[in-house]
């Protein structure tokens, strides 16, 4: 099978090395793995990166959209299998969104209004879910400091703190490189 069916570029575009080897996983994986064999022969990948995270290499899937449910059904099997192929980097997966620009007073007024999807914010938070997508995030708290920035502290769900409190920092820093804004990740205390 070739890897070329497994990504999906803009035209002119030619994939990137590191996203060839994304897509032959994909393609090694749709080919010995018969409980993900069905799920994975309609996915594809928009694009790859491979992000710097203290020591270590972190690999960020993106994915289509609309491809995104069936992303969500098997994405545990998913990234455990991608992670050994990736031999041992963390594995994220996130859905491709678009961001439509505020229509300025000046421009020619849209015929129909920008949906709210598509708004600079709506797409950040959709992205903060797809990062943790098996956890749910169960807060959030915005804290500004007296400097002027400001830390986004994003609380996760305590039950899962096992299958994900290793890979927190591996979150804070993609999403810091995808939105340019610091998060951190944290686990509040189980009440009895």
């Amino acid at each position: 099978m070739f890897a070329a069916k497994k990504i999906v570029k803009e035209k002119d575009v030619p994939p990137e090395p590191f996203e060839m080897d994304v897509a032959q996983a994909l393609c090694d994986l749709e080919a010995n793995s018969n409980d993900l064999k069905a799920e994975l022969r309609e996915l594809y990948i928009v694009s790859a990166k491979e992000v710097d995270v203290t020591g270590r290499k972190a690999v960020v899937i993106f994915v289509p959209f609309k491809l995104l449910k069936v992303v969500h059904k098997i994405q545990s099997r998913l990234v455990r299998e991608l992670e050994k192929k990736f031999s041992g980097k963390h594995v994220v997966i996130i859905g491709q969104r678009r961001i439509m620009r505020k229509p300025s007073s000046g421009q020619r007024q849209p015929k129909q209004k920008r949906p709210r999807s598509r708004t600079l914010t709506a797409v950040h938070e959709a992205v903060l879910e797809d990062l943790v997508f098996p956890t749910e995030i169960v807060g959030k708290h915005t804290r500004y400091r007296l400097d002027g920035s400001k830390i986004i502290k994003v609380y996760l769900d305590p039950k899962e703190a096992a299958n994900v409190e290793y890979k927190v920092d591996t979150f804070s820093t993609v999403y810091k490189k995808l939105t340019g804004k610091e998060v951190k990740f944290e686990f509040p205390p189980q009440q009895s």
